[in-house]
């Protein structure tokens, strides 16, 4: 099999801790110039503005150079330029750094923050912040969270190292452990290892579970009970998206500030950061497979609703 030619380094700077768009002109399409084709192509960034990217000298090619509105189209060329980032509230909540080294970064995530650049969320994300705060254009994240859990997310140093350290996460050879807090229910018996079927699909915001081979599995212990409520130790064998609020949910006890399980809510304002969903990636624990390094981190988060319930429930 013929291997494909990596794209050239990018000749635009990060801009607050967000790469450059990388466009290719791909092959078999027939057009006349660089500016016909981007502006058919983006024509969803709205009327006029890719021409007067191109006006201001804003799409560049692989030399950094400005590429005019009427250069020949080239198919396997590259251009790049930035995007107009979305108007995003801040996330107004610390993200510290548990470990670095020269191979990884490993932060404790607020709520309300996204782990990397999504749709609406792009400078607020958890990559760019590290980015721009550690000064490390490199940096990359080897899995992610919910932008609506807490808690502790790896982040690669080094591109060419990103790779082993995914592995670990999909050969499932990094110990994980959540926290939880949820309704306690007496008629429930705990401990006990779901199994199903998890399926979410693209453009539906909740997912379901369905008939067929288990795909998603989560031990789900009882750690605490306090009254009304009870805190969770969710140990997941594999990371199917939202498992754990599904599995949960399917358990009779949803997990506190859910907005999608057992029932949509309507979006909240930009800006509410109150109730968070109480969940949190509590433990990390794998073997580097760089260093070889026996690895243990332990967020220093604590759930609102566990230890102030009335402050977490208040309007």
């Amino acid at each position: 099999m013929r291997r494909r030619t990596p794209p050239p380094p990018a000749p635009l700077p990060q801009r607050d801790g967000v790469d450059p768009v990388r466009v290719r002109l791909p092959a078999g399409e027939e057009w006349a110039t660089v500016g016909e084709h981007l502006v058919a192509r983006l024509s969803g960034a709205g009327p006029g503005v890719i021409e007067a990217m191109f006006a201001a000298g804003r799409i560049v090619g692989a030399d950094g150079q400005a590429v005019p509105a009427d250069a020949p189209y080239r198919p396997g060329m590259f251009v790049w330029f930035h995007r107009e980032l979305p108007a995003e509230v801040p996330v107004p909540f610390p993200l510290p750094v548990v470990y670095r080294d020269e191979h990884i970064v490993v932060a404790d995530k607020p709520h309300f923050l996204a782990t990397t650049p999504r749709g609406g969320h792009v400078a607020q994300t958890a990559l760019a912040r590290l980015r721009h705060d550690l000064g490390i254009p490199t940096l990359s994240a080897a899995h992610r969270l919910d932008r609506l859990t807490a808690g502790l997310v790896l982040f690669t140093v080094r591109p060419e190292e990103r790779g082993a350290y995914q592995t670990l996460f999909g050969a499932r050879r990094v110990a994980k452990e959540y926290e939880a807090v949820a309704p306690y229910d007496a008629a429930l018996t705990l401990p006990r290892t779901v199994r199903s079927r998890v399926l979410k699909e693209r453009g539906v915001q909740a997912a379901r579970e369905v008939e067929g081979e288990p795909n998603a599995e989560t031990r789900v212990e009882l750690a605490e009970r306090r009254g009304a409520l009870g805190r969770y130790r969710l140990l997941p064998r594999t990371g199917r998206t939202h498992q754990l609020r599904v599995h949960l949910n399917a358990l009779g006890v949803p997990i506190l500030g859910d907005p999608l399980y057992p029932e949509v809510l309507p979006p909240v304002p930009a800006g509410d950061f109150r109730r968070p969903l109480q969940l949190l990636a509590r433990r990390l624990e794998f073997t580097d497979p760089v260093t070889g390094a026996e690895h243990t981190f332990t967020s220093g988060r604590t759930l609102l609703a566990w230890s102030s319930y009335p402050r977490w429930a208040a309007d």
